[in-house]
Protein backbone atom coordinates (compact mmCIF):
# COMPACT_ATOMS: atom_id res chain seq x y z
CA UNK A 1 0.00 0.00 0.00
CA UNK A 2 1.31 3.50 -0.75
CA UNK A 3 2.07 5.27 2.76
CA UNK A 4 0.12 8.49 3.96
CA UNK A 5 1.53 11.63 3.64
CA UNK A 6 3.57 12.26 6.57
CA UNK A 7 3.04 16.37 6.81
CA UNK A 8 -1.00 15.26 6.56
CA UNK A 9 -0.40 12.20 8.64
CA UNK A 10 1.23 14.39 11.20
CA UNK A 11 -1.60 17.34 11.04
CA UNK A 12 -4.63 15.04 11.45
CA UNK A 13 -2.61 13.16 14.53
CA UNK A 14 -1.82 16.29 15.81
CA UNK A 15 -5.50 17.62 16.17
CA UNK A 16 -7.99 16.07 18.63
CA UNK A 17 -9.86 13.15 17.67
CA UNK A 18 -12.60 13.78 15.65
CA UNK A 19 -14.01 10.37 14.50
CA UNK A 20 -13.61 6.56 14.79
CA UNK A 21 -14.83 3.90 12.43
CA UNK A 22 -15.06 0.57 13.62
CA UNK A 23 -14.44 -1.86 11.65
CA UNK A 24 -15.58 -6.00 12.79
CA UNK A 25 -13.66 -8.18 10.65
CA UNK A 26 -13.22 -11.77 10.18
CA UNK A 27 -11.31 -13.21 6.88
CA UNK A 28 -10.63 -9.78 5.58
CA UNK A 29 -6.72 -9.06 5.28
CA UNK A 30 -6.72 -8.54 1.54
CA UNK A 31 -9.41 -5.63 1.85
CA UNK A 32 -7.81 -3.80 4.29
CA UNK A 33 -4.69 -1.58 2.55
CA UNK A 34 -7.21 -0.40 0.09
CA UNK A 35 -10.04 0.05 2.93
CA UNK A 36 -7.22 2.51 4.25
CA UNK A 37 -6.62 4.20 1.39
CA UNK A 38 -10.17 4.95 0.77
CA UNK A 39 -10.50 6.09 4.27
CA UNK A 40 -7.64 8.53 4.05
CA UNK A 41 -9.03 9.89 0.63
CA UNK A 42 -12.62 10.58 1.58
CA UNK A 43 -11.56 11.95 5.41
CA UNK A 44 -9.15 14.57 4.29
CA UNK A 45 -9.46 17.32 6.91
CA UNK A 46 -10.81 15.05 9.13
CA UNK A 47 -8.73 14.04 12.50
CA UNK A 48 -9.66 10.35 12.47
CA UNK A 49 -8.96 6.75 13.66
CA UNK A 50 -9.68 3.81 11.84
CA UNK A 51 -10.19 0.26 14.85
CA UNK A 52 -10.04 -2.99 12.90
CA UNK A 53 -12.16 -5.62 15.36
CA UNK A 54 -10.84 -8.85 14.02
CA UNK A 55 -12.38 -12.25 15.55
CA UNK A 56 -8.78 -13.74 15.84
CA UNK A 57 -9.48 -14.37 11.71
CA UNK A 58 -7.33 -17.24 10.19
CA UNK A 59 -5.86 -15.63 7.80
CA UNK A 60 -4.17 -13.17 9.61
CA UNK A 61 -6.23 -10.09 9.37
CA UNK A 62 -5.33 -8.78 12.97
CA UNK A 63 -1.12 -9.01 11.78
CA UNK A 64 -2.02 -7.30 8.82
CA UNK A 65 -3.93 -4.39 10.62
CA UNK A 66 -0.69 -3.87 12.80
CA UNK A 67 1.55 -4.10 10.25
CA UNK A 68 -0.44 -1.03 8.33
CA UNK A 69 -0.71 1.07 12.14
CA UNK A 70 3.33 0.67 11.91
CA UNK A 71 3.16 3.50 9.27
CA UNK A 72 0.07 4.73 10.26
CA UNK A 73 -1.05 5.50 13.87
CA UNK A 74 -4.43 5.93 12.92
CA UNK A 75 -5.11 2.59 12.32
CA UNK A 76 -5.51 0.44 15.35
CA UNK A 77 -6.77 -3.01 16.08
CA UNK A 78 -8.63 -5.10 18.79
CA UNK A 79 -7.62 -8.63 18.22
CA UNK A 80 -10.76 -10.82 19.96
CA UNK A 81 -9.36 -14.51 21.24
CA UNK A 82 -12.43 -16.42 22.15
CA UNK A 83 -15.40 -14.13 21.42
CA UNK A 84 -16.97 -14.11 18.11
CA UNK A 85 -20.11 -11.89 16.60
CA UNK A 86 -20.81 -8.41 14.29
CA UNK A 87 -23.03 -6.93 17.34
CA UNK A 88 -20.39 -8.00 19.94
CA UNK A 89 -17.12 -6.33 17.90
CA UNK A 90 -19.27 -3.33 17.01
CA UNK A 91 -19.82 -2.30 20.61
CA UNK A 92 -16.25 -3.02 21.86
CA UNK A 93 -14.69 -1.28 18.96
CA UNK A 94 -17.15 1.99 19.35
CA UNK A 95 -16.31 1.92 22.94
CA UNK A 96 -12.59 1.55 22.82
CA UNK A 97 -12.30 4.87 21.32
CA UNK A 98 -11.85 8.87 22.95
CA UNK A 99 -13.06 9.77 19.31
CA UNK A 100 -16.82 12.04 20.09
CA UNK A 101 -18.00 10.59 16.93
CA UNK A 102 -18.65 6.70 16.05
CA UNK A 103 -19.10 5.16 13.00
CA UNK A 104 -19.65 1.45 12.26
CA UNK A 105 -19.42 0.34 8.70
CA UNK A 106 -18.30 -3.09 6.68
CA UNK A 107 -14.08 -3.64 5.96
CA UNK A 108 -15.44 -5.76 2.80
CA UNK A 109 -15.99 -2.51 0.48
CA UNK A 110 -20.04 -2.56 0.42
CA UNK A 111 -19.85 0.34 2.43
CA UNK A 112 -18.32 3.52 0.84
CA UNK A 113 -16.28 5.53 2.80
CA UNK A 114 -17.09 9.01 0.70
CA UNK A 115 -20.89 8.94 2.61
CA UNK A 116 -18.29 9.57 6.02
CA UNK A 117 -18.07 13.21 5.79
CA UNK A 118 -21.49 13.98 5.05
CA UNK A 119 -23.06 11.51 7.80
CA UNK A 120 -20.23 13.59 10.51
CA UNK A 121 -21.87 17.14 9.04
CA UNK A 122 -25.17 15.67 9.98
CA UNK A 123 -24.21 14.36 13.49
CA UNK A 124 -21.89 17.44 14.68
CA UNK A 125 -24.36 20.28 13.19
CA UNK A 126 -26.27 19.25 16.12
CA UNK A 127 -29.58 18.44 14.38
CA UNK A 128 -29.78 14.62 14.64
CA UNK A 129 -28.67 12.13 16.74
CA UNK A 130 -27.92 8.78 14.62
CA UNK A 131 -26.54 9.71 10.72
CA UNK A 132 -27.59 6.40 8.47
CA UNK A 133 -26.36 4.70 5.48
CA UNK A 134 -29.61 3.47 4.06
CA UNK A 135 -29.76 0.92 0.76
CA UNK A 136 -33.01 1.48 0.55
CA UNK A 137 -33.52 5.79 0.86
CA UNK A 138 -34.52 7.57 -1.77
CA UNK A 139 -31.70 7.77 -4.13
CA UNK A 140 -30.03 4.68 -3.09
CA UNK A 141 -29.60 1.48 -5.11
CA UNK A 142 -28.47 -2.25 -4.60
CA UNK A 143 -27.75 -3.08 -8.31
CA UNK A 144 -23.88 -3.75 -7.81
CA UNK A 145 -24.68 -5.66 -4.92
CA UNK A 146 -26.22 -8.10 -7.37
CA UNK A 147 -27.73 -10.75 -5.08
CA UNK A 148 -31.88 -9.58 -5.33
CA UNK A 149 -32.67 -12.74 -3.01
CA UNK A 150 -30.74 -11.09 -0.27
CA UNK A 151 -32.75 -7.82 -1.40
CA UNK A 152 -36.00 -9.96 -0.84
CA UNK A 153 -34.76 -11.04 2.82
CA UNK A 154 -33.75 -7.53 3.94
CA UNK A 155 -36.56 -5.59 2.96
CA UNK A 156 -38.59 -8.62 5.09
CA UNK A 157 -36.31 -8.26 7.74
CA UNK A 158 -36.84 -4.53 7.81
CA UNK A 159 -40.48 -4.72 7.23
CA UNK A 160 -40.51 -7.18 10.70
CA UNK A 161 -38.06 -4.58 12.56
CA UNK A 162 -40.22 -1.77 11.86
CA UNK A 163 -43.10 -3.37 13.35
CA UNK A 164 -41.83 -5.36 15.84
CA UNK A 165 -39.72 -1.99 17.41
CA UNK A 166 -41.69 1.35 15.91
CA UNK A 167 -38.54 2.68 14.58
CA UNK A 168 -39.73 4.11 11.28
CA UNK A 169 -36.67 3.81 8.91
CA UNK A 170 -36.00 2.85 5.43
CA UNK A 171 -33.60 0.40 6.40
CA UNK A 172 -33.24 0.02 9.92
CA UNK A 173 -30.94 -3.50 9.70
CA UNK A 174 -27.97 -1.23 8.43
CA UNK A 175 -24.40 -1.76 9.54
CA UNK A 176 -23.80 1.22 8.25
CA UNK A 177 -24.08 4.30 10.33
CA UNK A 178 -22.71 6.81 12.94
CA UNK A 179 -23.57 8.40 16.22
CA UNK A 180 -22.22 9.88 19.00
CA UNK A 181 -19.93 7.64 21.24
CA UNK A 182 -21.85 9.03 24.64
CA UNK A 183 -24.86 8.54 23.28
CA UNK A 184 -23.75 4.39 22.53
CA UNK A 185 -21.90 4.91 25.88
CA UNK A 186 -24.87 5.78 28.05
CA UNK A 187 -27.01 2.83 27.21
CA UNK A 188 -23.89 0.26 26.49
CA UNK A 189 -24.64 -1.91 29.24
CA UNK A 190 -28.32 -2.40 28.29
CA UNK A 191 -27.33 -3.59 24.70
CA UNK A 192 -27.55 -7.41 23.64
CA UNK A 193 -24.76 -8.08 21.99
CA UNK A 194 -26.24 -11.20 20.68
CA UNK A 195 -27.21 -11.96 17.39
CA UNK A 196 -28.71 -8.29 16.49
CA UNK A 197 -28.38 -5.73 14.05
CA UNK A 198 -26.65 -3.36 16.28
CA UNK A 199 -28.27 -0.36 14.80
CA UNK A 200 -31.15 -1.47 15.64
CA UNK A 201 -30.17 -3.00 19.13
CA UNK A 202 -29.84 0.73 20.05
CA UNK A 203 -32.27 2.11 18.49
CA UNK A 204 -34.72 -0.04 20.09
CA UNK A 205 -32.90 0.06 23.24
CA UNK A 206 -32.68 3.43 23.96
CA UNK A 207 -34.69 5.43 26.25
CA UNK A 208 -35.42 8.75 24.60
CA UNK A 209 -36.18 8.88 20.81
CA UNK A 210 -33.13 9.50 18.44
CA UNK A 211 -33.05 12.10 15.74
CA UNK A 212 -31.80 10.35 12.50
CA UNK A 213 -30.51 11.39 9.16
CA UNK A 214 -30.72 8.70 6.39
CA UNK A 215 -28.19 9.17 3.40
CA UNK A 216 -28.96 7.19 0.50
CA UNK A 217 -26.14 4.33 -0.02
CA UNK A 218 -25.04 2.35 -3.35
CA UNK A 219 -24.77 -0.77 -1.81
CA UNK A 220 -21.39 -2.96 -3.70
CA UNK A 221 -20.84 -6.43 -3.83
CA UNK A 222 -18.08 -7.73 -1.46
CA UNK A 223 -14.19 -7.54 -2.56
CA UNK A 224 -12.87 -9.92 -0.44
CA UNK A 225 -13.22 -11.91 2.48
CA UNK A 226 -16.09 -13.78 4.34
CA UNK A 227 -19.70 -12.56 4.98
CA UNK A 228 -20.67 -12.97 8.62
CA UNK A 229 -24.11 -12.55 7.99
CA UNK A 230 -24.78 -14.70 4.78
CA UNK A 231 -25.41 -18.40 6.29
CA UNK A 232 -27.06 -17.14 10.02
CA UNK A 233 -28.76 -13.81 9.28
CA UNK A 234 -32.36 -15.42 9.78
CA UNK A 235 -30.89 -17.24 12.68
CA UNK A 236 -29.30 -13.85 14.43
CA UNK A 237 -32.53 -11.52 13.43
CA UNK A 238 -34.30 -13.95 15.35
CA UNK A 239 -32.09 -14.11 18.21
CA UNK A 240 -31.92 -10.65 18.65
CA UNK A 241 -36.12 -9.97 18.14
CA UNK A 242 -36.03 -12.77 21.06
CA UNK A 243 -33.58 -10.79 23.24
CA UNK A 244 -35.66 -7.88 23.08
CA UNK A 245 -38.99 -8.89 23.85
CA UNK A 246 -37.95 -11.80 26.48
CA UNK A 247 -34.12 -11.92 26.83
CA UNK A 248 -34.46 -9.89 30.26
CA UNK A 249 -37.06 -12.55 31.62
CA UNK A 250 -35.35 -15.71 30.61
CA UNK A 251 -31.61 -15.21 29.39
CA UNK A 252 -31.07 -15.50 25.58
CA UNK A 253 -28.01 -18.36 25.65
CA UNK A 254 -30.66 -20.35 28.36
CA UNK A 255 -33.47 -20.04 25.89
CA UNK A 256 -30.96 -21.07 22.62
CA UNK A 257 -30.16 -24.10 24.45
CA UNK A 258 -33.64 -24.82 25.72
CA UNK A 259 -35.03 -24.96 21.89
CA UNK A 260 -32.00 -27.29 20.99
CA UNK A 261 -32.82 -29.51 23.54
CA UNK A 262 -36.72 -29.54 22.34
CA UNK A 263 -35.54 -30.04 19.05
CA UNK A 264 -33.60 -32.60 20.51
CA UNK A 265 -36.86 -34.35 22.05
CA UNK A 266 -37.93 -34.86 18.43
CA UNK A 267 -35.18 -36.85 17.70
CA UNK A 268 -35.07 -38.55 21.00
CA UNK A 269 -38.36 -39.97 20.47
CA UNK A 270 -37.53 -40.60 16.83
CA UNK A 271 -35.06 -43.07 17.66
CA UNK A 272 -36.55 -44.86 20.21
CA UNK A 273 -39.65 -44.62 18.42
CA UNK A 274 -37.66 -46.67 15.83
CA UNK A 275 -35.30 -48.43 17.74
CA UNK A 276 -39.10 -49.71 19.73
CA UNK A 277 -40.57 -50.88 16.89
CA UNK A 278 -37.36 -52.88 15.12
CA UNK A 279 -37.05 -54.73 18.72
CA UNK A 280 -40.63 -55.88 18.52
CA UNK A 281 -40.14 -57.33 15.51
CA UNK A 282 -36.66 -58.91 16.08
CA UNK A 283 -36.77 -59.41 19.59
CA UNK A 284 -38.77 -61.17 22.06
CA UNK A 285 -36.95 -60.56 25.28
CA UNK A 286 -38.01 -58.25 28.00
CA UNK A 287 -39.94 -55.42 27.38
CA UNK A 288 -38.45 -53.34 30.18
CA UNK A 289 -34.91 -54.03 29.10
CA UNK A 290 -36.04 -53.57 25.07
CA UNK A 291 -37.25 -49.60 26.44
CA UNK A 292 -34.39 -48.97 28.63
CA UNK A 293 -31.55 -49.86 25.82
CA UNK A 294 -34.04 -47.38 23.14
CA UNK A 295 -33.93 -45.04 26.47
CA UNK A 296 -30.15 -45.30 25.88
CA UNK A 297 -29.94 -44.87 22.45
CA UNK A 298 -31.96 -42.29 21.89
CA UNK A 299 -30.61 -40.15 24.46
CA UNK A 300 -26.66 -40.45 23.49
CA UNK A 301 -28.04 -39.53 19.64
CA UNK A 302 -30.30 -36.62 20.91
CA UNK A 303 -27.32 -35.23 23.13
CA UNK A 304 -24.85 -35.86 19.95
CA UNK A 305 -27.33 -33.60 18.32
CA UNK A 306 -27.71 -31.53 21.00
CA UNK A 307 -23.87 -30.63 21.06
CA UNK A 308 -23.13 -29.55 17.50
CA UNK A 309 -26.15 -28.05 17.24
CA UNK A 310 -25.38 -25.57 20.29
CA UNK A 311 -22.11 -25.56 19.06
CA UNK A 312 -22.73 -23.72 16.28
CA UNK A 313 -25.87 -21.73 17.41
CA UNK A 314 -25.90 -21.06 20.98
CA UNK A 315 -22.51 -20.79 21.85
CA UNK A 316 -21.69 -19.65 18.26
CA UNK A 317 -19.07 -16.32 19.92
CA UNK A 318 -17.39 -19.71 21.84
CA UNK A 319 -17.77 -22.45 18.73
CA UNK A 320 -15.00 -25.18 18.79
CA UNK A 321 -13.42 -26.07 15.36
CA UNK A 322 -11.62 -28.44 14.06
CA UNK A 323 -11.60 -31.75 14.14
CA UNK A 324 -9.45 -32.45 17.40
CA UNK A 325 -11.39 -29.02 18.96
CA UNK A 326 -14.81 -30.72 18.04
CA UNK A 327 -14.14 -34.55 19.92
CA UNK A 328 -12.68 -32.79 22.36
CA UNK A 329 -15.60 -30.88 23.17
CA UNK A 330 -17.97 -33.50 22.00
CA UNK A 331 -16.22 -35.72 24.89
CA UNK A 332 -16.62 -33.57 27.00
CA UNK A 333 -20.17 -32.50 26.77
CA UNK A 334 -21.01 -36.39 27.12
CA UNK A 335 -18.55 -36.26 30.88
CA UNK A 336 -20.81 -33.86 31.75
CA UNK A 337 -23.94 -34.87 30.71
CA UNK A 338 -23.19 -38.06 31.97
CA UNK A 339 -25.18 -38.13 35.24
CA UNK A 340 -27.76 -35.99 33.47
CA UNK A 341 -27.97 -38.90 30.95
CA UNK A 342 -28.12 -41.35 33.88
CA UNK A 343 -30.84 -39.40 36.06
CA UNK A 344 -32.81 -39.40 32.23
CA UNK A 345 -32.37 -43.14 32.02
CA UNK A 346 -32.90 -43.62 35.18
CA UNK A 347 -35.87 -41.96 36.04
CA UNK A 348 -37.34 -42.96 32.71
CA UNK A 349 -36.84 -46.93 33.76
CA UNK A 350 -38.16 -46.23 37.06
CA UNK A 351 -41.38 -45.01 36.00
CA UNK A 352 -42.72 -47.64 33.50
CA UNK A 353 -41.46 -50.19 35.72
CA UNK A 354 -44.14 -48.33 38.15
CA UNK A 355 -46.47 -48.22 35.20
CA UNK A 356 -46.07 -45.23 33.10
CA UNK A 357 -46.36 -45.15 29.45
CA UNK A 358 -43.24 -45.28 27.50
CA UNK A 359 -43.31 -42.17 25.88
CA UNK A 360 -44.16 -39.61 28.99
CA UNK A 361 -41.70 -41.67 31.34
CA UNK A 362 -39.13 -40.51 28.47
CA UNK A 363 -40.18 -37.26 28.22
CA UNK A 364 -39.82 -37.05 32.11
CA UNK A 365 -36.26 -38.76 32.08
CA UNK A 366 -35.26 -35.66 29.40
CA UNK A 367 -36.74 -33.01 31.54
CA UNK A 368 -34.50 -34.21 34.46
CA UNK A 369 -31.17 -34.60 32.90
CA UNK A 370 -31.49 -31.60 30.82
CA UNK A 371 -31.05 -29.20 34.19
CA UNK A 372 -27.78 -30.83 34.39
CA UNK A 373 -26.48 -30.59 30.66
CA UNK A 374 -27.14 -26.93 30.61
CA UNK A 375 -25.51 -26.15 33.88
CA UNK A 376 -22.00 -27.90 33.48
CA UNK A 377 -21.65 -28.20 29.60
CA UNK A 378 -22.22 -23.70 29.60
CA UNK A 379 -18.90 -24.42 32.21
CA UNK A 380 -16.67 -27.28 31.46
CA UNK A 381 -17.14 -27.59 27.39
CA UNK A 382 -17.60 -23.65 26.38
CA UNK A 383 -16.41 -21.94 29.29
CA UNK A 384 -19.17 -19.58 30.48
CA UNK A 385 -22.52 -19.57 32.01
CA UNK A 386 -25.76 -17.80 31.22
CA UNK A 387 -25.00 -15.02 28.48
Amino acid sequence: MSHPDLAVLADAVARPLELAIVLPTFNERGNLATLVERLDKALAGIAWEAIFVDDNSPDGTSDEARKISQNDRRVRVLHRIGRRGLASAAIEGMMATAAPVVAVMDADHQHDPALLPGMLEAITSGEYDVAVASRFAEGASTEEWGRPDRVKASNLANAIARKVTGVELSDPMSGYFMLRAETLRADAHRLSGVGFKILLDILATVDQPLRVKEVPMNFAARSEGESKLDRTVVFEFLVGLYDKWLGRIIPTRFALFGTIGAMGVVVHMAVLSAFLTMAGQTLHGNVVTEFELGQTLAAVVAMTFNFFLNNALTYADKRLTGFAALTRGWIKFGVTCSVGLLANVGVAAVLVRFGFHEYPAALAGIVIGSVWNFALSSKFVWGRYGN
